[in-house]
C-alpha cells in the first residue's frame, strides 16, 4: 500500500505528465535502449519509430497517476498489457529496468522541476505498479505451460501450409514441430511470431489474430503484407512472411493470448464488424459461434476497399450458410467494375450509422470489432453514437491502443 503522502505527491504530477508525458516517455526508450539494446529483440521497432509506443506508454503512465489511490480501477487494462507482455516474452527481469530509466527520464525532461519528494514517490508507485504486473503474467505464464499441449515463451512450428487468400493477405496454417496436441484458444486471441530476418541484427515480434476457430490441429494466421506507401517504409515482417517464408520453414511461435475473446455465456446476438485484415479474429468468432451457438444470432459486417482485396469471404459465405440466424454484409469502399457487374457487395463508401442500423436487426447485442487505425475510431465513435453501452463494445488492435482511443473520446 502506498502512503497518503506517496498518493497525494504522484497526483500532483498530473497536470504535468499531461504536457510533457511524451516527452517523458520519448527519452525514457531512448535512454533504456541506449544502455540496453538488447531490448530491441522485443520491442516494436515500427511503433518506437511512428512514435505510437512512446504515446501509449505516456497515456498509460497519465492513467496511473490519476487512480494512483485506485489502482484496481485499471485492473482491466494491466491484464490486457499482460497478455500482450506474456505474449512477447517479458519477464520479472525488465521491470527494473524500465523503474530505473523512467526514473530518470522524468528527472531529465523536467530538470529542477523533478524534486527528490517526486523522484522518490514515482519509485515508490513504480514498485507497486511492476509488482502487480509481475503477478498478473507469472500466473498467466503459469497457465499457458500447464494446460494440454502448452509451453512457455517460443516454441517452434512448420509451416504446413501457405495459401494467397486475397491480393494482400495471405494465410500460414502452422504446426508443432514436436507433434504435440495444440492448447485449445479462445477465439479473438493471437499468438506472436519471433523472427530473425536475414541482414537484420535484431529479432522481430509480430502478433497476429488466429483467423480459424478452436480444436483444428493446427492454428492458422492470416497475414496482410504492408508494402512502402508514401514516406511510410514496407513492413520488413510481413514483406518477409509473403516473400521468403515457404511451406516447411519453422517458426518460433508464442502460445495464444489475448482478452478480446468472444463471450460465450451471453445469449444475446452477435455483431462481428471488421475492415481489411481485421476481420482474422472475426473469422474465428463466426466460426466458434457456428459450432457452439447455433440458434445465436449473427451479423458479419466487413468493409474492403474491393473484391481484389477480400480475403476469406468464400469460407465466411459458406460458414454463414450453415447458420440459420447468421447474416453477411459486405461494404466496398471502391469497388471494381467486376464487383460491380457480380454484385458482389451491399454498400458502397465507407461504413455509416444509417446504414448499421438498417443492416443489424437487434440493437441490444455484443459488438465486436477489428481493423486499421482509422477504421477503428470510425466504428468506436458510430457505436458511441448509438448509444451502445460501453459494456457491449470489444475491440482488438494490434498496437498501444491507448493512443486511438484518446484520439476517438
Amino acid at each position: 500500500m502506498l502512503s497518503e503522502q506517496t498518493i497525494a505527491t504522484i497526483k500532483s504530477t498530473v497536470p504535468v505528465l499531461e504536457v510533457h508525458g511524451t516527452a517523458i516517455t520519448k527519452r525514457f526508450y531512448q535512454m533504456m535502449f541506449e544502455a540496453h539494446p538488447e531490448l530491441l529483440n522485443i520491442f516494436n521497432h515500427a511503433n518506437q519509430k511512428q512514435g505510437r509506443q512512446q504515446g501509449a506508454l505516456a497515456n498509460a503512465v497519465y492513467a496511473a497517476a490519476q487512480h494512483i489511490d485506485r489502482l484496481e480501477e485499471i485492473l482491466p487494462v494491466v491484464r490486457q498489457i499482460a497478455h500482450k507482455h506474456r505474449s512477447l516474452g517479458i519477464k520479472p527481469e525488465h521491470y527494473p529496468i524500465v523503474g530505473k530509466y523512467l526514473l530518470a527520464a522524468i528527472k531529465d525532461v523536467l530538470g529542477d522541476a523533478a524534486t527528490d519528494e517526486i523522484i522518490n514517490a514515482w519509485a515508490e508507485a513504480y514498485g507497486v505498479i511492476a509488482n502487480v504486473f509481475i503477478d498478473v503474467e507469472a500466473e498467466m505464464y503459469k497457465e499457458a505451460e500447464e494446460q494440454q499441449g502448452g509451453w512457455s515463451d517460443f516454441k517452434n512450428f512448420v509451416v504446413q501450409k501457405k495459401v494467397k487468400e486475397s491480393d494482400q493477405i495471405t494465410s500460414f496454417y502452422l504446426v508443432p514441430q514436436d507433434g504435440q496436441v495444440l492448447p485449445a484458444f479462445e477465439p479473438g486471441q493471437y499468438i506472436s511470431l519471433q523472427l530473425q530476418i536475414p541482414g537484420e541484427h535484431n529479432t522481430h515480434i509480430r502478433q497476429y489474430s488466429l483467423s480459424d476457430a478452436p480444436g483444428q490441429p493446427y492454428y492458422r494466421i492470416s497475414v496482410k503484407r504492408e508494402d512502402a506507401v508514401g514516406s511510410r517504409p514496407a513492413g520488413k515482417v510481413s514483406v518477409y512472411l509473403h516473400e521468403q517464408v515457404q511451406e516447411g520453414d519453422v517458426l518460433r511461435v508464442s502460445a495464444p493470448a489475448g482478452d478480446f475473446t468472444l463471450d460465450q455465456t451471453d445469449r444475446r446476438p452477435v455483431v462481428l464488424i471488421s475492415g481489411g485484415v481485421g476481420l482474422t479474429p472475426m473469422v474465428s468468432m463466426l466460426a466458434s459461434l457456428v459450432k457452439s451457438a447455433p440458434d445465436r444470432p449473427v451479423t458479419f459486417v466487413h468493409a474492403a476497399v474491393n473484391g481484389d482485396n477480400h480475403a476469406l469471404r468464400n469460407e465466411v459465405e459458406k460458414l454463414v450458410a450453415t447458420h440459420a440466424q447468421a447474416a453477411v454484409r459486405w461494404c466496398y469502399s471502391r469497388p471494381t467494375e467486376q464487383d460491380r457487374l457480380a454484385q458482389a457487395f451491399h454498400k458502397e463508401g465507407r461504413l455509416d450509422l444509417a446504414w448499421l442500423q438498417s443492416v443489424i436487426p437487434e440493437h441490444n447485442a455484443q459488438y465486436y470489432f477489428c481493423g486499421p487505425v482509422g477504421f477503428m475510431q470510425s466504428v468506436y465513435g458510430l457505436l458511441k453514437e448509438w448509444n451502445i453501452p460501453a459494456s457491449d463494445i470489444h475491440y482488438e488492435f494490434f498496437g498501444p491502443a491507448s493512443a486511438w482511443e484518446a484520439e476517438a473520446q
